[in-house]
């Protein structure tokens, strides 16, 4: 198993939650929902440290990254994506309940966006090497 694998999220609005993950001597940003008591498809995940498998998805119908032993939860994917706002307060999101990783932070159509996300996430993957890790989720 790799060494475990560090998500700092830096901060929170209805646009979305956004972070750093560390991995290595590596760093990518992340992009979540906001904070919405842990309930599916409109919420990030809680903080906490979780086990993340390699396994295949029927929903993107490719291998990738799964957060497992979240409470009240299932397919929670680490994948790319631009936009994560709270959609019942107008804002456009493009998960539902998972984590997106990008190389910038930036703007798309005035929403708060991860940019670059798709070479992020292949960055990932490969140093991660599709071993299963121990993602700690904490709030700085």
């Amino acid at each position: 198993m790799k060494d475990k694998v560090t998500l700092e999220r830096l901060q929170s609005t209805d646009q979305g939650t956004f972070g750093r993950i560390y991995f290595g001597h590596n760093w990518l940003y992340t992009g979540e929902l906001p904070w919405r008591d842990n309930s599916p498809n409109i919420s990030c995940i809680p903080t906490g440290d979780y086990q993340v498998v390699w396994n295949w998805s029927p929903a993107f119908k490719r291998n990738m990254y799964l957060v497992t032993g979240v409470g009240g939860r299932s397919g929670i994917r680490i994948h790319p994506a631009n936009l994560m706002g709270d959609t019942q307060k107008g804002f456009r999101s493009h998960l539902y309940g998972c984590i997106a990783l990008g190389e910038k932070i930036g703007w798309l159509d005035k929403q708060k966006a991860i940019l670059v996300s798709r070479p992020a996430v292949r960055k990932f993957e490969r140093y991660l090497g599709e071993q299963p890790f121990i993602l700690e989720i904490k709030d700085v």
